[in-house]
């Protein structure tokens, strides 16, 4: 399939090329233009793992095997209580999740009202519930993300978008505001609802690409 072909079939809004330091390919479809703004779904999970990281090298954290619960004592009693942290990042949590976007009862769909008609994701989180052992089974668990969140929140006692803003996005030489969408408590869809333009999502992906440095500043610790 020439590339033409897949971009008409797949719906896609935009494509930007980066080779070396330079962008080799720009376009955008669907009646889009260049600034406008993308919402990242589940790529925003990089973008906070990126500044869990640094929260992690500036010994906000100190060790990942401690439970969430140490730093997020609102979610004792729930599934997450005792989970590590290290679990939680690379979700292995052992919560039961239900990611069907086919089944309106299914927690991911659940989520989504929470999200048009009101709700906090904290206490979603706090209500689900445990069906492995934890570090035994890698299960895709968006909320995970949320809880990792809540413990970022905890440790740095800084709220997630400040944090964001300070460590990362205002170092990252952007042209355009990130906006995240949040609940109604206020609180940043961490796991999916942050909105870029395509050339600072291109940005992020060149700044992985270096390992985390940009120029002769590391942003994001290499490991």
């Amino acid at each position: 399939v020439d590339m033409q072909n897949w971009i008409e079939r797949s719906s896609t809004t935009a494509l930007v090329v980066l080779k070396g330091d330079s962008i080799t390919f720009e376009e955008y479809y669907q009646d889009t233009n260049e600034f406008d703004l993308r919402i990242s779904w589940s790529m925003a999970k990089s973008f906070l793992s990126a500044i869990f990281g640094i929260a992690v090298e500036e010994g906000h954290i100190s060790d990942l095997n401690q439970p969430v619960t140490d730093y997020v004592p609102s979610l004792i009693g729930s599934g997450y209580d005792g989970v590590s942290i290290k679990n939680v990042l690379q979700m292995s949590s052992g919560i039961y999740f239900n990611e069907d976007y086919g089944d309106f009862f299914s927690d991911i769909n659940r989520m989504g009202r929470l999200m048009a008609l009101g709700g906090s994701f904290d206490e979603f989180a706090a209500s689900l519930t445990r069906s492995r052992e934890q570090g035994t089974y890698l299960s895709y668990v968006s909320m995970d993300t949320h809880v990792i969140g809540m413990v970022l929140r905890a440790a740095t006692g800084i709220p997630i978008e400040g944090y964001f803003n300070d460590k990362l996005w205002s170092k990252l030489h952007t042209e355009r505001e990130a906006i995240y969408i949040t609940d109604s408590t206020g609180e940043p869809m961490v796991l999916g609802g942050l909105n870029l333009i395509s050339r600072d999502y291109l940005r992020m992906g060149k700044l992985y690409r270096d390992y985390g440095q940009l120029g002769n500043q590391q942003i994001i610790p290499s490991q």
